[in-house]
């Protein structure tokens, strides 16, 4: 792959690459809770992925899918994928997925560091300040690499515990998701859970950057900064932060792991925070 002029920071570039390649490794070698080395690629693909409806090999072929989709609008080719709200975008991921045939994991691990190799010489080619129509809404080329390297974290968390694998995420990797986190936050606000809501956040991430967020009778703002009297500060971990707030984890043993922490005015808001949002 090609290295970065400037688009995208080049610790997000290599990000995404050593992201797509650990996914493949993942996929190449699957061992332990039930795809030890051996195994068929039919019988790993059809493994299932815990806190999911799909298999190894349907969450798979969603990633190749993805990866295809952000380097499609990383080129300026136009792709629409339902209306940007979390229920239309499940809906897109399901119609995609029974109009694609493929679920052997090798083949789909190939698919997934083609196109992340696709998308990084593609979004290169683009003007920085330059607006992109994405599933969830218009954001900058840097904004929607993050949004790639936010995806492929998810899902390859996702597949490395179905197949007994280390995860790939890591606190320098997490970090680079707050440009995409940040902009999505307003966008898959949960309705029934922030209504008649008014409160401030502070979120922490342990060792790492800040930012606030701002809930007001419903409506929510993201800032850069936290907010200089919040109702709730929550300090976590950085990869707690991102498996909370993709729905990967349930955040009372965060908690009582110690991996989250919530105080102020209003403390006990910490363990509603990541409720306030639907993951995509």
């Amino acid at each position: 792959m090609q290295r970065t002029t400037g688009v995208l920071p080049e610790d997000l570039a290599e990000a995404i690459r050593g992201t797509a390649d650990d996914i493949a490794e993942v996929l190449r070698a699957p061992r332990g809770a039930g795809g030890a080395r051996g195994s068929t690629a039919g019988h790993v693909g059809g493994l299932p992925v815990p806190r999911s409806v799909w298999t190894v090999g349907e969450a798979a072929a969603h990633l190749a899918q993805a990866n295809a989709l952000m380097a499609d609008l990383a080129a300026g080719r136009e792709r629409p994928y339902g209306d940007g709200t979390p229920g239309s975008l499940a809906e897109a991921n399901e119609r995609a997925l029974a109009g694609f045939a493929e679920r052997d994991p090798g083949a789909l691990a190939e698919m997934i560091t083609a196109q992340a190799a696709a998308f990084l010489a593609d979004v290169e080619r683009r003007d920085p300040s330059e607006v992109v129509s994405a599933p969830l809404g218009p954001m900058g080329p840097a904004v929607l690499g993050s949004y790639l390297l936010t995806h492929m974290l998810g899902h390859g968390y996702d597949l490395a515990l179905a197949l007994g694998r280390p995860h790939m995420l890591d606190a320098r990797r997490v970090v680079l998701t707050l440009p995409f986190m940040t902009t999505a936050m307003p966008r898959v606000t949960d309705p029934a859970a922030v209504a008649g809501l008014t409160a401030r956040f502070a979120v922490r991430l342990r060792g790492g950057p800040s930012f606030g967020v701002t809930v007001t009778d419903g409506e929510v703002e993201v800032a850069q900064e936290p907010p200089a009297r919040p109702d709730c500060t929550i300090l976590t971990e950085p990869v707690a932060f991102l498996l909370l707030a993709l729905g990967r984890v349930d955040p009372w043993p965060v908690i009582a792991r110690g991996k989250a922490l919530g105080w102020g005015r209003k403390p006990w808001l910490a363990p509603r925070f990541p409720r306030l949002f639907r993951a995509p």
